[in-house]
C-alpha cells in the first residue's frame, strides 16, 4: 500500500438526515472515493440527506446507503463523524449513533470527527484521557468528559488503544484528510 492508497478500506459516515456541514461529509466522501475506498453513508431514515453551508444556508442533497440501525460496524475500518451544529447535536441523542461510535472504539479502530462531530463521541463516553480539537465552543463539553481540548489544525490521539483524529472546521480539511489517509493505510487487522 503507498502512502495514500486506501483502496480495500471501508470507511463509515454517520449523520442525520438535516443539518450535516456539507463539506465536512462531501469533501472526505470525494477524496475517499477518489482512492478507491468503499464508503457508506448512514442516516437516521433512509430520506435524503440536506447539508447545510455555513450552518444556513442549503447545500446539496445525498441519499444514504442505509440507516443508523442497519450498520455493522465491523464491516468499516475508520468512523468518520462530520460536524453542522443540527447535525451534530441531533446525531449524539440518537443511541444507534454512540453505540457504532463504542464498537468502534472499544475494537481499536480509528474515529476521525470534524468540528461539532465530536459531541457523539462526548455523549459515547469515550474521550475521556483523549487529547482533541473540535468547534471551539465544544471545549468545555470536553473537558467535562475528560478530554483535553487544544486549538490546533488536526489532533491524532492514539492513546487507550485507538485513534482518534480531529479537525476544527471545514479550512482544516487538508490535514485531517492526510490524518485519516495515514490511519487507513496502517493495517488495522
Amino acid at each position: 500500500m503507498s502512502d495514500n492508497d486506501v483502496s480495500m478500506r471501508r470507511v463509515l459516515a454517520i449523520v442525520t438526515n438535516y443539518g450535516v456541514e456539507q463539506d465536512e461529509l462531501l469533501v472526505p466522501l470525494e477524496h475517499l472515493r477518489g482512492w478507491g475506498a468503499d464508503v457508506d453513508v448512514a442516516a437516521v431514515s433512509a430520506d435524503d440527506i440536506q447539508t447545510l453551508v455555513g450552518d444556513r444556508a442549503p447545500g446539496k442533497t445525498i441519499r444514504p446507503e442505509l440507516t443508523l440501525s442497519d450498520v455493522d460496524p465491523a464491516d468499516y475500518d475508520l468512523l468518520l463523524v462530520p460536524g453542522g451544529t443540527l447535525n451534530a447535536d441531533t446525531l449524539r441523542r440518537q443511541e444507534s449513533a454512540t453505540g457504532i461510535v463504542r464498537s468502534f472504539t472499544s475494537s481499536g479502530r480509528p474515529v476521525a470527527a470534524i468540528c461539532h462531530g465530536p459531541w457523539t463521541l462526548v455523549e459515547a463516553g469515550v474521550i475521556e484521557g483523549k487529547r482533541l480539537t473540535s468547534y471551539r465552543s465544544l471545549r468545555t463539553d470536553i473537558a467535562n468528559a475528560g478530554g483535553e481540548w487544544d486549538d490546533e489544525p488536526v489532533i491524532k490521539d492514539d492513546s487507550h488503544g485507538w485513534t482518534l483524529i480531529t479537525s476544527r472546521n471545514p479550512d482544516d480539511l487538508e490535514p485531517f484528510l492526510r490524518e485519516i489517509d495515514a490511519a487507513l493505510a496502517v493495517d488495522t487487522h
